[in-house]
């Protein structure tokens, strides 16, 4: 390999159009991007340090982590990090990438229980949960995951931040038999078999189905948790739960026939119809 490739700039100039010609939005700023990951350094440095002689093993690293996503293996799972709020958290392919809406469920859960005892169901990265145990007054945060593997990539992400979360592995709230909980918030699976199927291939083909369809009509997991958590919340406890925006309506009317009081739709950052809250009566 010639010297000049062997430069931070020029990988990064070779990178860029690998992920152009793959077809990758804003090039630059994800070859960057990996690059910054791979040493664990501001983004920023990476431009700042294109005079610098890179290694042939950091060289070889990025060749790979560059091909990993021109074959189209999402961004979060080739640099194995996501931000989600306040946090940063270990991401694979064990579970679902962490998206902006969820974290608009977390705004609405903080403004409207902030404290007493809340559970996250189907925590899958433990995002929500480590994001309401970091800016909530919660006296405890319990999390459930159905599946072995996210439940330890939930787990690595709890022992990396430090913060206090009851993980439970189970389905939906069984495990959580007994509690009271003040607030009963999850980001379920919520699309059908074939919608999941239809899904765009970065999604389709990386991401855990498990955690994207939820039976023939899109709403199995929604309806569950709205039939099931009212055995665990006390009187007045808050649900919050993430929707498809094309079933909010049906979503609330579910709630609505279960006897769910102070029903309501809510839209996410792009004006959906996202989430759905309610209060036991």
């Amino acid at each position: 390999m010639p010297e000049t490739k062997l430069t931070v700039g020029g990988l990064l100039t070779e990178a860029r159009t690998r992920l152009r010609d793959a077809g990758v939005e804003d090039p630059s700023r994800e070859a960057a991007r990996i690059w910054a990951d791979l040493l664990r350094i501001p983004t920023g440095e990476a431009w700042l340090a294109r005079e610098r002689r890179a290694s042939e093993l950091e060289a070889a690293r990025f060749a790979d982590a560059v091909e990993r996503r021109a074959r189209g293996e999402p961004l979060a799972y080739v640099t194995g990090w996501t931000g989600f709020r306040r946090l940063t958290l270990a991401t694979d392919r064990r579970a679902l990438i962490p998206r902006p809406e969820t974290e608009g469920l977390v705004e609405l859960v903080l403004a409207r229980q902030a404290d007493g005892v809340v559970a996250d169901i189907c925590t899958g990265t433990g995002c929500v949960a480590l994001a309401l145990a970091d800016e909530g007054r919660y006296e405890a945060v319990h999390a459930v995951e159905f599946d072995a593997d996210a439940c330890a990539l939930a787990q690595e992400n709890i022992r990396a931040t430090g913060l206090r979360i009851r993980l439970h592995r189970g389905d939906l709230v069984g495990p959580l038999a007994g509690l009271a909980l003040d607030a009963l918030v999850s980001n379920p699976p919520y699309v059908t078999e074939a919608e999941c199927d239809a899904l765009d291939p970065s999604v389709r083909e990386w991401e855990p189905r498990l955690a994207l369809a939820s039976g023939r009509d899109g709403l199995q997991h929604t309806r569950r948790l709205l039939e099931e958590g009212r055995g665990v919340l006390r009187a007045g406890g808050l649900v919050a739960l993430e929707l498809d925006a094309s079933r909010a309506g049906m979503s609330a009317e579910i709630a609505k026939e279960l006897g769910w009081t102070d029903i309501a739709v809510h839209r996410d950052l792009y004006g959906r119809e996202r989430y759905l809250t309610a209060r036991r009566s």
